[in-house]
C-alpha cells in the first residue's frame, strides 16, 4: 500500500517541487496540498495522510501549530518538518512539538523520498547538519553541568529498568550503524518489529534519532562503543 503524503507549504516554487518528488515515488501517493496554514489545518481536518511534510515559514501562522494539530487530529501520523531554518530554536520546537523528521529544503529528492520511508519504516530521519547541532546542543548541557553526575546515575536506573533486553539488543546493534532490515535478520524478528523496538528506544530516550539515541545511551551507562 502506498505512502499517502500531503504538504504544506507557501512557497510556490517548493510546493511545486515537493509535490512533483512525491508523485515520481512508486511507492508514495500526494493526497493533497496547503499553501498557508490555515489551509494546512483544513487539509488535515478532511484527509488524513501517514505523513505531513510542514514548512514552518508559514505567512498566517507558525508550521508548529500546524504541527500539533496534525498529530491531534491524527495520532497515529508522521510529520516532517522541511525548512529553510536550521537554528536550535525552530529545530528544538518542532521536535517538541511531536515532528519525527526534520530535514532541510535544499535535501535532494532521493533524500526527501528516503525520509519519507524511514519515517514509516520507525525511523526519525534528520539532515545531518541538524544531527551535529543536536549533538552539540546536547554536549554542551552535559560539558555544563558538572553538577549533574548525581541524577544523570539515577537516570541511569531508571532508564535501565524501563529499557527490556531485547531494546538493549536493538540499541547496541543500532550503535553499530546496521539497518533495520539487518537487526532483523540478525535476531530472526522482521524489519517492522526492529521499527517498532526502536520507536519505544526514542521514546524511552527522549530522543528522535540514531545519533541521539547512542549518544544518550552511551552518556547513561547503557551501551559502550
Amino acid at each position: 500500500m502506498a505512502t499517502t503524503v500531503a504538504v504544506v507549504e507557501d512557497n510556490p516554487e517548493f510546493l511545486a517541487r515537493f509535490c512533483e518528488i512525491i508523485q515520481s515515488d512508486a511507492e508514495c501517493e500526494l493526497a493533497g496540498a496547503a499553501v498557508n496554514g490555515a489551509e494546512g489545518l483544513a487539509l488535515i481536518d478532511r484527509q488524513r495522510a501517514d505523513v505531513y511534510l510542514i514548512d514552518l515559514g508559514l505567512p498566517d501562522m507558525s508550521g508548529i501549530e500546524v504541527i500539533k494539530h496534525a498529530l491531534k487530529t491524527h495520532p497515529d501520523c508522521d510529520v516532517m518538518v522541511v525548512t529553510v531554518f536550521g537554528d536550535d530554536a525552530h529545530v528544538l520546537s518542532s521536535i517538541e512539538a511531536g515532528a519525527t523528521g526534520y530535514v532541510l529544503k535544499d535535501s535532494s529528492p532521493a533524500e526527501i523520498t528516503a525520509c519519507i520511508h524511514e519515517l514509516r519504516n520507525g525511523g526519525a530521519p534528520i539532515s545531518p547538519v541538524i544531527a551535529r547541532k543536536i549533538l552539540q546542543r546536547f554536549q554542551r548541557k552535559h560539558t555544563g553541568a558538572a553538577h549533574g553526575a548525581q541524577p544523570a546515575r539515577a537516570h541511569t536506573d531508571e532508564a535501565d529498568t524501563a529499557m527490556t533486553e531485547r531494546e538493549l539488543e536493538v540499541l547496541r546493534a543500532l550503535a553499530k550503524g546496521l539497518s533495520l532490515r539487518e537487526i532483523g535478520e540478525a535476531h530472526f524478528i522482521s524489519a517492522h518489529t526492529v521499527a517498532g523496538h526502536v520507536k519505544n528506544i526514542y521514546r524511552k530516550l527522549a530522543v528522535h534519532s540514531r545519533g541521539e539515541a547512542v549518544y544518550e545511551a552511551t552518556k547513561l551507562g547503557l551501551i559502550q562503543l
